[in-house]
């Protein structure tokens, strides 16, 4: 699949500034080394025996860092920073770490926020920009939520935009936000050059569920399932101390149950795992409701992860979508509660079941210190990046190694949990539930019943 791929950066012209950032060239000197646009990380890691043919542009990544050569003039660059769509732990970090990377590593001193997403671009909103620097960003990473405030919707106004980041004379806009954003972000970029204008857009991946396309891992997703594993534990709590108890604990992952199967693997104590990568049946002999019972029978107790985004070819009537493009899902949680209390109840087995979402806390929460170090990589990297001209490049970590990707590629698809990879393996092996709840003879792509 990767040769379908190119991972060729766009630049916005030839580097001839030498960088403020004193590096070394020479290896052994205990000085670190500048990079340079010949290091490359590759795509995949899987190896056969034998033969090997050279490597192609689709099969490496540019190595992120900062070059010796910059293409701005760093007294002269005016930065922006926006943060779009939904909350997660870590946006505070990555706009403090571009900050001060700009301002003490470059000597940058024009720094803006744009305030609530792409619509604080737009002149009808009337919100004003904030000016940012070291020391007004110094404690907002203890914080959660965004210091810039953040909105969705608003980026398909892309000559409005452009239009305002003309006027602020911007040579630089960071991204930060999930899918939408980034799709935004590319469209922003294609207005740029179109006007021929000089202007770097650097895209930092924000998206709690950990879906991002080719990237290793999003920010925000270590601390999610630290908090999520808090939650597992309460439900584990009330459903062994009850009367055939049921914890019942809806996480986040719209389109992957990343969060989902790593909770598992992490708390040790959920017994099933529903994700939206594996269909299952309700009913049926072989289905949930048939393995949750059985599951009572033998332990007095289960403790169930479903993701939001599971079930919703079922629970979806009519497809709509939210500011940001996303589609409106349904409720899958609630639906679950109500259905598994009706089962019971239908059967006169007596349960005590208690249903838990703790999505808002989870996305609002100050990242952890796992995080906190990932996100003050992303964001110097992403500011080494701008510096040097790179535009309509997300940063992101591949293969242990932070890079250069190009936008259009990174949102081409995004990243869902394997069924007949490891990781789901894992989790199976974690909770013991069947390998497929799906009744005999029924097509697995519409199994919700």
């Amino acid at each position: 699949m990767a040769e379908a791929f190119d991972f060729t950066i766009e630049e916005l012209g030839k580097r001839n500034i030498k960088s403020p950032i004193v590096l070394s060239k020479t290896a052994g000197d205990f000085v670190a080394n500048y990079v340079t646009d010949d290091q490359f990380i590759r795509h995949r890691t899987e190896a056969i025996l034998g033969d090997q043919p050279p490597l192609q542009r689709s099969h490496v990544f540019e190595c992120a860092g900062p070059r010796e050569m910059i293409y701005f003039m760093p007294a002269y660059v005016h930065a922006g920073i926006v943060t779009c769509g939904g909350l997660c732990p870590g946006i505070n970090d990555v706009i403090r770490a571009i900050v001060r990377c700009l301002w003490y590593r470059y000597g940058v001193k024009r720094i803006t926020g744009i305030r609530y997403g792409y619509k604080g671009f737009l002149p009808e909103y009337q919100y004003p920009p904030r000016p940012l620097n070291p020391e007004n960003v110094d404690s907002i990473h203890k914080l959660g939520g965004t210091y810039l405030g953040s909105a969705r919707g608003g980026g398909k106004e892309v000559s409005k935009i452009v239009d305002a980041m003309e006027q602020l004379n911007l040579n630089v806009l960071f991204t930060i936000g999930g899918d939408g954003t980034q799709r935004g972000s590319l469209d922003i970029a294609e207005e740029i050059s179109k006007r021929k204008l000089k202007i770097a857009m650097i895209g930092i991946p924000k998206t709690v569920d950990n879906d991002f396309a080719f990237i290793q891992k999003s920010f925000g997703f270590d601390t999610a399932v630290a908090k999520a594993v808090d939650v597992v534990a309460s439900a584990h709590m009330e459903a062994n101390s009850q009367i055939n108890g049921i914890g019942l604990v809806k996480l986040m992952g719209r389109e992957s149950g990343f969060i989902a199967a790593h909770t598992a693997l992490a708390s040790h104590e959920v017994n099933f795992v529903l994700i939206p990568e594996v269909p299952f049946n309700l009913e049926g002999p072989n289905g949930f409701f048939h393995h949750l019972e059985d599951r009572l029978k033998k332990r007095k107790h289960a403790v169930v992860l479903v993701a939001e985004g599971a079930l919703q070819d079922k629970l979806i009537k009519e497809i709509k979508t939210d500011a940001g493009g996303n589609i409106k899902m349904a409720d899958v949680g609630t639906y679950m509660r109500d259905r598994i209390q009706q089962y019971f109840d239908e059967k006169n087995i007596e349960i005590t079941l208690k249903y838990i979402d703790p999505s808002y806390i989870i996305r609002s929460a100050p990242a952890e210190p796992g995080d906190s170090i990932y996100c003050e990589r992303l964001g110097n990297a992403a500011v080494h990046a701008a510096m040097a001209g790179k535009t309509k490049v997300i940063i992101g970590l591949v293969n242990n190694e932070f890079v250069h990707l190009p936008m259009k590629v990174a949102i081409s698809q995004r990243n869902r949990v394997d069924p007949e990879g490891n990781l789901w393996r894992d989790t199976l092996d974690a909770t013991q539930q069947p390998s497929l709840m799906v009744n005999q003879f029924e097509d697995p792509a519409h199994s919700a019943e």
